[in-house]
């Protein structure tokens, strides 16, 4: 026991020190200005306990909207199936865009990702498949550290990283959008606790229960 929790400490420590050598969200953000417009921003979901928003969603699914707004992204894939909670991640980040002013034709779904590295592959893929060159993720600075590892090595077409900047998402006052999430409920759920060892839930948030495609 004592040696696992010594291994786990040690890769949260690999992966923190990494991350402090990733480029600061402002860097970021005028990379993608300088590349924009994209094709599609991917936003990795957070769980829903069927009441409010969480922060971490909040800032996803707001920085989501700027950038749709503002033309630096066409569209949003927005990813996460029934994880933790019966509730559908993706469908209730989209009900929450469209309250903020997404036009619902803008936003696409990916329904099926349990882990981060899901949520980016599957929605990788969902967009190549419909034509899609210029792809990046949306999402918190600390999240998108740890993946920025991930999307190097294992996409052929580039996929770039836009962090929310907090100093822009600060300047968004009074966001409370209100939504009914009954659509995203699923029946007979059962959460991932229930049905995935701890080892196997290790093993996929680093992404090792993919079965890869070859491009």
């Amino acid at each position: 026991m004592k040696y696992k929790i010594v291994i786990y400490l040690l890769l949260l420590l690999s992966l923190s020190s990494c991350a402090l050598f990733r480029p600061s969200p402002n860097k970021l953000f005028k990379r993608a200005l300088q590349n924009q417009p994209y094709d599609v921003v991917i936003v990795p979901g957070v769980p829903f306990d069927g009441k409010e928003w969480t922060m971490a969603m909040r800032g996803r699914v707001i920085w989501a909207s700027y950038l749709i707004k503002k033309g630096i992204a066409n569209k949003v894939i927005f990813s996460g199936g029934a994880v933790y909670t019966p509730y559908v991640e993706a469908r209730i980040m989209a009900l929450y865009a469209e309250q903020l002013g997404v036009p619902r034709e803008k936003i696409l779904l990916e329904e099926k990702a349990e882990h981060s590295t899901e949520n980016i592959y599957n929605s990788y893929w969902m967009a190549k498949e419909m034509g899609y060159t210029k792809i990046a993720v949306a999402t918190d600075m600390f999240q998108s550290n740890l993946l920025m590892g991930f999307t190097k090595r294992r996409f052929k077409l580039p996929v770039h990283h836009i962090p929310f900047v907090v100093d822009t998402l600060k300047t968004v006052h009074n966001v409370n959008p209100v939504i009914d999430p009954s659509s995203a409920k699923v029946e007979n759920f059962k959460s991932i606790v229930e049905t995935q060892s701890k080892r196997y839930r290790f093993r996929g948030t680093r992404g090792k229960n993919i079965k890869f495609k070859k491009e």
